[in-house]
């Protein structure tokens, strides 16, 4: 008990008082970074969680009805920068920590109804094989991009999303001053199906490749944020799942932060910031126990609720309350069906090519690039398609830790783009028996490419829908998975708008770091990395991390 320090509790004016150096609200991934750095720094951090459990979006749960001990990735489960982000190096989670991931050699796979099956390796060449079969012309166009954006991720992509973002209008002059520059550019000003329909040119190929670039919440035909199309692209032969779930890297970082002094309090309801002439001080609960911060208070839960609940708009100028208020929250949020299974899935294709049947993630349900946009026009007008198609994965396929292995079970997750309100009521999807006939409908679509998923097969079924997500994880307000809608003014330095997005906030001592701020969502990491640089730039802080190296390159290519 001594080394969280509960006798330096002591009551002061009939509360409990406690002096850190730094209080974060929010223990997702985000908090959980900016505090293992913060803490590492030699500052007194405190972590303030509203849930029982640390981590956000960081949930792996023991859901299952057929045996407590299998192992349920509830929201996050493909790991997208593992080979980027700087806490996974700064940090030493892998050497330290035991942190680690697998990186399976068949990424994507999209059986279609004739047989036939398009895929996504880390091997070029056996994607362009894969390819070559539906068009070689197409294959060429992709081994061509394949290089070219490995490129764009080195040299600006990946180091713009672990560095502070630069004002728009200076990004754009930047950009004009080298080739790629011009061309990342020219192509942020298109919609992603623009782009995937002047790249390639078969129907099989477009739906795919339109799928995977939109799959993270970008509409098909929103202009203004084209950059992040060959971002995902790249990122498609890249994700990693995290051995023994993804709540192992919430508990490598909850660890660093415990054993350099910090604490982690969960069930905490927190009543507001306190604001003391002008500058944050601290945060009271519910309850009235105060936690006083000496330096800084960082949230990295919304900033709605950051502002407008915890700060209060008689605090705040009312061109900065107006700015908030114009926020907007994605339209479509996640429907997540979550299967213990008696077996893994079977899939057709993989009669004559068994590898097929140890694919990372599977697109289904689509046949033309049309039935995409036919399903993201659908979740516009507040509709549940009957022809949705999702993508879907296996885990313990790959990864046998997740489940009792004497058992012999395998988990499966469903994971379909659907709106927060079914024709204006997001209650609905809250009934048992309406999310019950919804799981049927994809199970079923799931069985047409895998027959061996039977009835018999299928030992328990869990469901989080759209209107779960919020009751879940309160700071995904509407069901919006990355704090906000991607949309080109609430990116870059607009994201959550220009006065928040260097991390720091109108409020002297108040810092954002959560997904609505730069550079988004999606267990990037980056919204922590960025707050805590900023936090220890403010307060003159000697930094133990190192700037990254491909950061300091894209400086001196003066791109940054």
């Amino acid at each position: 008990m001594d080394r969280w320090n509960w006798e330096k509790f002591e009551p002061t004016g009939g509360v409990m008082s406690k002096k850190w150096d730094v209080v974060i609200i929010g223990s997702g991934p985000n908090g959980l970074v900016a505090g293992a750095y913060l803490a590492k720094a030699g500052m007194k951090v405190l972590l303030l969680e509203k849930s029982y459990e640390a981590g956000g979006g960081l949930a792996t749960e023991p859901v299952s009805i057929a045996n407590r001990r299998m192992l349920h990735n509830t929201h996050a489960v493909y790991m997208m920068m593992v080979d980027y982000a700087p806490p996974y190096k700064d940090l030493q989670l892998e050497e330290l920590y035991n942190l680690r991931h697998i990186y399976p050699p068949l990424q994507f796979a999209m059986p279609f109804t004739d047989g036939s099956c398009l895929c996504l390796h880390t091997d070029v060449d056996l994607t362009c094989d894969s390819i070559s079969k539906f068009s070689k012309e197409d294959a060429g166009v992709y081994r061509e991009i394949h290089h070219k954006y490995k490129g764009w991720m080195d040299d600006f992509l990946a180091p713009a999303t672990y560095a502070p973002p630069v004002p728009t209008l200076e990004q754009v002059v930047l950009l004009q001053k080298t080739e790629m520059g011009r061309e990342i550019a020219e192509i942020s000003e298109k919609s992603p199906k623009d782009q995937v329909y002047e790249l390639f040119g078969n129907e099989r190929v477009r739906a795919m490749m339109l799928y995977i670039a939109c799959m993270w919440g970008l509409d098909p035909e929103q202009e203004g944020v084209g950059f992040l199309v060959p971002l995902y692209l790249n990122r498609a032969t890249n994700y990693r799942l995290t051995v023994r779930g993804t709540h192992s890297l919430a508990q490598s970082l909850i660890k660093i932060i415990v054993e350099n002094g910090g604490m982690l309090l969960t069930s905490q309801m927190i009543k507001r910031i306190i604001v003391s002439d002008g500058r944050a001080t601290g945060v009271e609960k519910e309850d009235g126990v105060v936690f006083e911060a000496e330096k800084a208070v960082i949230s990295t839960i919304d900033q709605d609720q950051t502002f407008l609940k915890l700060v209060g708009e008689d605090k705040l100028d009312q061109d900065f309350v107006d700015a908030v208020n114009v926020w907007q929250w994605e339209h479509w949020s996640l429907l997540g069906i979550h299967m213990t299974l008696k077996e893994p899935p079977d899939f057709t294709v993989a009669k004559f090519a068994p590898e097929l049947n140890r694919s990372f993630i599977y697109i289904l349900g689509y046949e033309t690039p049309q039935d995409v946009l036919d399903h993201y026009k659908t979740i516009g007008e507040g509709k549940l398609s009957e022809k949705a198609g999702f993508n879907c994965c296996f885990p313990t396929v790959h990864d046998p830790s997740q489940a009792p292995q004497e058992l012999g079970f395998h988990s499966g997750l469903i994971s379909e783009m659907a709106p927060y309100k079914l024709e204006g009521d997001a209650d609905r999807w809250l009934r048992i028996k309406f999310k019950e006939e919804i799981a049927e409908k994809r199970i079923a679509t799931l069985r047409r490419y895998a027959p061996n998923i039977t009835e018999e097969k299928i030992r328990g079924v869990y469901v989080s829908t759209p209107g779960d997500i919020p009751n879940k994880f309160t700071n995904m307000v509407k069901g919006s998975i990355k704090q906000g809608q991607y949309h080109p003014l609430q990116m870059g330095y607009m994201r959550p708008n220009e006065y928040c997005s260097t991390h720091r906030s109108p409020l002297e001592g108040l810092y954002m770091g959560g997904a609505c701020v730069y550079p988004g969502g999606t267990v990037l990491l980056g919204g922590g990395y960025l707050v805590a640089n900023a936090v220890a730039e403010d307060l003159g802080i000697k930094k133990w991390w190192q700037e990254p190296e491909i950061v300091k390159n894209a400086k001196e290519k003066g791109l940054l």
